[in-house]
């Protein structure tokens, strides 16, 4: 996997360890650190909708939280528009902030109820006189859908998917370049869902943004991404076009998410290979070797000893699977040679 010049944000090698030291499990057994990332690597292509999924505590939410800075990475980097914004100081750190931003999974708890919906998307502007920043409130408020008097009004005057668009009025008052979508219709009705997700693709297509969106709705992203990394354990397990990923999914958790998906047809559940058993393992003990071993339904007495590596199973798709058959996507330097 390597940069392109067409990549806003690529993600080398990232960790994020919490704690470890001191902390005692019963009979006196010491607990490893937690290990919420670990050897994490992507890129984000400027433009896009980049869709994260995977089950609670797959680590999506602390990689969010490492893209923007709100939290610092054990190790690895984080390059936006070519620069690293690792190890970056408060100043810097600000200008980064300035160009990116978050829309969160539930409006009621990510909107001040003490302030007024022009208060809340003025917050985020910078640089603007009182003037110019009225007018740029006015134009987000008419974009995001909502009428010109909502500016005067408390969010708790709104429905759910009115305050969402207040938050996503607030997330591109400052025109950022890069959002990220943390769950962004989990707390909405299914009613107005798709109302949501349309407003968030025709902002994309008029402001030129790029998305990296949570979520665990599989559905949800196969709307919305383009391309989607399925997580598992604080550890990436496929990467892909997103219709290539729903169709043919390689690696046996995806499959099994997939195959959870709601069909209309009831007659219709997934097979044994396709079902996975149990519950995610602790990120403080993660298993040895390939971390899904111990629920895979293919597992290999390989599975439980090697880690598999990263590899482009398919031309653009991505995989760490010792039963994924690889087919390189180009030749090998000495190959070229022998076929020069």
């Amino acid at each position: 996997m390597s940069e392109g010049d067409d990549d806003i944000l690529s993600v080398r090698d990232v960790t994020r360890h919490f704690g470890g030291r001191g902390r005692r499990l019963r009979r006196g057994a010491k607990s490893g650190p937690i290990k919420a990332l670990d050897g994490v690597s992507f890129d984000v292509k400027r433009g896009e909708n980049f869709g994260l999924v995977g089950e609670s505590g797959s680590g999506k939410t602390t990689l969010a939280r490492l893209l923007l800075q709100l939290d610092t990475a054990t190790s690895g980097h984080i390059v936006f528009d070519g620069r690293d914004v690792v190890g970056m100081d408060r100043a810097q750190v600000r200008e980064f902030r300035s160009r990116t931003h978050i829309v969160f999974q539930d409006p009621n708890s990510s909107l001040s109820p003490r302030m007024k919906v022009f208060d809340i998307v003025a917050e985020p502007i910078t640089g603007l006189s009182k003037e110019q920043r009225k007018a740029r409130v006015a134009e987000v408020v008419e974009l995001v859908g909502l009428p010109a008097n909502s500016v005067d009004r408390y969010p708790h005057e709104f429905s759910g998917g009115q305050r969402q668009r207040v938050a996503i009025a607030r997330a591109i008052a400052n025109n950022p370049e890069l959002l990220v979508l943390d769950e962004p219709v989990s707390a909405l009705d299914v009613s107005i869902r798709s109302q949501i997700l349309n407003l968030l693709r025709e902002l994309q297509d008029e402001l030129g943004l790029t998305y990296l969106t949570i979520a665990h709705d599989l559905a949800v992203v196969y709307q919305a991404c383009d391309r989607t990394c399925v997580m598992y354990l604080g550890k990436l397990a496929e990467l892909g076009p997103t219709e290539d990923l729903f169709k043919d999914p390689l690696h046996p958790y995806t499959k099994a998410l997939v195959a959870a998906i709601p069909l209309p047809d009831p007659t219709k559940r997934p097979s044994a290979r396709e079902q996975v058993a149990g519950e995610i393992p602790s990120p403080s003990n993660p298993p040895s070797g390939c971390r899904f071993h111990t629920r895979c339904p293919i597992v290999m007495d390989r599975c439980r000893v090697e880690e598999p590596a990263w590899v482009e199973a398919r031309t653009g798709r991505w995989v760490a699977c010792h039963a994924v058959d690889v087919e390189r996507a180009s030749p090998t330097p000495a190959e070229r040679s022998v076929t020069a």
